[in-house]
């Protein structure tokens, strides 16, 4: 007799219908060369100066707060500020109004906080193209640092508590919109900021 297959859980589904959308902003991203120098370092720090601030609302978030652990302690908005003071650099102005404020959809902002927590996990190897120009996590990359628990115990405390949030159908498919969303919202922040070439 064959064991029924466990449903998948919530953040593999996200894996599995983001894919597409991960992989082609990575390869646009490393395109446009962000550690050939501290120059174009800055226009990552750019994109995600915009990134971190189209979000930066729901680390304080009540509701949220109460489904995931530490939240507060996972916002880099201000990491990224610094690093840009580091390098001299003013924060570009804003294109539009952050992409949350108040009221926020909590399926919509999971799938986002999904993006914005995975690519903490991939920033390891970030840092070290990062150390290459002189930057690290004191000076210039402190947002690309890992957590003080290391970046894999981080992520799966984020994941289960993701799993583990109550959703209906329609929450559910809000969290794949959401994180799709936000892959393109990062892709359009790069072809403003991260020119190819």
């Amino acid at each position: 007799m064959s064991e029924t297959p466990a449903a998948e859980t919530r953040s593999k589904v996200l894996r599995s219908r983001t894919t597409a959308a991960h992989a082609t902003l990575d390869d646009r991203i490393m395109s446009s060369r962000p550690f050939e120098s501290r120059e174009r370092y800055g226009l990552f720090l750019q994109v995600q100066h915009a990134f971190y601030g189209d979000i930066d609302a729901l680390y304080a978030d009540p509701a949220l707060d109460r489904l995931l652990p530490d939240l507060a302690g996972r916002r880099r908005l201000g990491k990224i500020e610094d690093d840009l003071a580091d390098l001299g650099l003013a924060a570009a102005p804003a294109d539009a109004a952050p992409a949350f404020s108040a009221d926020v959809e909590v399926p919509k902002a999971l799938g986002w906080l999904y993006v914005a927590e995975g690519s903490n996990l991939g920033a390891a190897i970030l840092l070290k193209e990062a150390m290459k120009l002189g930057l690290g996590e004191t000076f210039g990359a402190r947002h690309l640092a890992g957590a003080p628990e290391g970046r894999g115990l981080h992520w799966r405390t984020f994941t289960a508590a993701l799993d583990g949030v109550a959703l209906d159908a329609a929450g559910e498919a809000a969290v794949v919109d959401g994180a799709n969303t936000a892959f393109l919202r990062v892709r359009s922040l790069v072809e403003r900021f991260m020119p190819q070439g």
